[in-house]
């Protein structure tokens, strides 16, 4: 995907065939972990769900690409952010820059990111289920709110409700991204579902993944 700076997307993959990539709650926990690690140094989540074989990602561009030594400072910090909350005092800080220093002036993107994260996220589950191979689908898709199917006003002989007073793709994805376990049939209301952002903006939860106050400026975008 080629992203623009200060644009949002639509960011979206699954498992290999539809196969769960969530097996037990500590993967999710590390997923969200690496999610903070590799992206928000591009920029801001908004909205985002893990699903048992899919996620979704609402995603705000600032940067299309960082130095690698910020990215790699970010995902240290990180990394030893989760291990004093799971290890607490036996903690110990990420080692990794004698491995690093020759390529720390060069710059990533953002779409070697997401794929260096699920990489990361398939090595841990590949080595502590023994397995082998990809777990995740080749190439993260990306839509923005730019796409031919965007153009009319019609769809499938109805009116698209995008496209009424107070709508924009913006608060639309953020509601699809939410919905997507009440759609699956697994909680009544979006709030239920314990993996995604929609207890973050209920003020069920302190999340800090998401930038709110920029969801909050969609969602009020409505009368």
């Amino acid at each position: 995907m080629n992203f623009i700076e200060n644009q949002t997307y639509h960011i979206y993959n699954q498992g290999n065939n539809q196969r769960k990539i969530f097996f037990e709650e500590e993967h999710y926990l590390f997923f969200l972990w690496k999610m903070r690690a590799y992206l928000l140094p591009f920029g801001d989540f908004i909205s985002w769900c893990l699903m048992s074989n899919h996620f979704h990602w609402q995603f705000y561009v600032k940067q299309v690409s960082i130095q690698r030594s910020v990215l790699w400072e970010n995902i240290d910090r990180v990394e030893y952010q989760r291990r004093i909350k799971k290890y607490g005092k036996k903690a110990q800080p990420v080692k990794n820059n004698f491995k690093r220093r020759a390529k720390g002036d060069s710059l990533v993107d953002l779409n070697e990111a997401i794929g260096i994260l699920e990489q990361a996220y398939s090595s841990a589950i590949n080595k502590q289920k023994n397995w082998t191979g990809s777990l995740l689908r080749k190439g993260c898709n990306a839509k923005d709110g730019f796409i031919p199917e965007f153009i009319t006003l019609m769809k499938n002989g109805r009116e698209d409700p995008r496209f009424k007073l107070g709508r924009d793709y913006g608060f639309v994805c953020l509601n699809y991204v939410h919905d997507n376990a009440v759609k699956a049939k697994m909680v009544k209301v979006s709030t239920d579902y314990r993996w995604s952002s929609a207890r973050d903006y209920a003020g069920l939860r302190n999340g800090t993944l998401c930038n709110l106050e920029r969801g909050r400026e969609i969602l009020n975008f409505l009368p």
